[in-house]
């Protein structure tokens, strides 16, 4: 890789991390091709991505940026997990270092907030950025959907107590 292409790369690299709402730093030492891939299809999947990048080259990228303090985490062979949503990347890493001891979480940055092996592991048992907006939204109309059924409950009882008297008065 030239200069020219690593200056590009370190760019790149430091227009995504800008815009990130976390960022993961991971240990993966060990993974095959194969493992790589499937972890960052499912990051992808998850709205997320995973970088594996030198380590000069994302700390560079991440000076200017509000995950600048992740770059004493980045030792050995490193990776970086991010994602504009707070809870994607951490979840997605979260699970796959479950299933597989050779990926390790070494830190993580939401915003200027440093995190710890815990912190990422409790944001990513939090709810993803749409599933908040559906319970949201599900709060927001379980009033009125209520109050429709109270308002329907009288109409619907004097229809059947109608319905009663017209099937009796056609029985006679």
């Amino acid at each position: 890789m030239d200069r020219s292409q690593k200056k590009e790369l370190v760019e790149s690299l430091h227009g995504k991390l800008k815009d990130a709402g976390v960022v993961i730093v991971t240990k993966q030492a060990g993974l095959t091709v194969a493992e790589v891939t499937e972890l960052r299809r499912k990051m992808r999947a998850a709205g997320a991505s995973f970088k594996v990048a030198k380590n000069r080259l994302a700390r560079r990228a991440l000076d200017g940026t509000k995950y600048q303090h992740l770059g004493d985490s980045l030792k050995g062979p490193t990776a970086l997990a991010y994602s504009t949503d707070p809870v994607a990347a951490a979840k997605v890493a979260v699970e796959y270092a479950a299933k597989n001891e050779k990926l390790t979480i070494v830190a993580g940055g939401l915003g200027e907030r440093a995190l710890d092996l815990a912190a990422v592991k409790a944001l990513a048992t939090l709810p993803s950025l749409p599933e908040m907006r559906a319970k949201f939204l599900g709060l927001l109309v379980a009033p009125a959907t209520r109050l429709a059924t109270v308002i329907r409950a009288p109409a619907a009882q004097v229809a059947r107590v109608i319905g009663a008297y017209a099937k009796k008065q056609d029985a006679a």
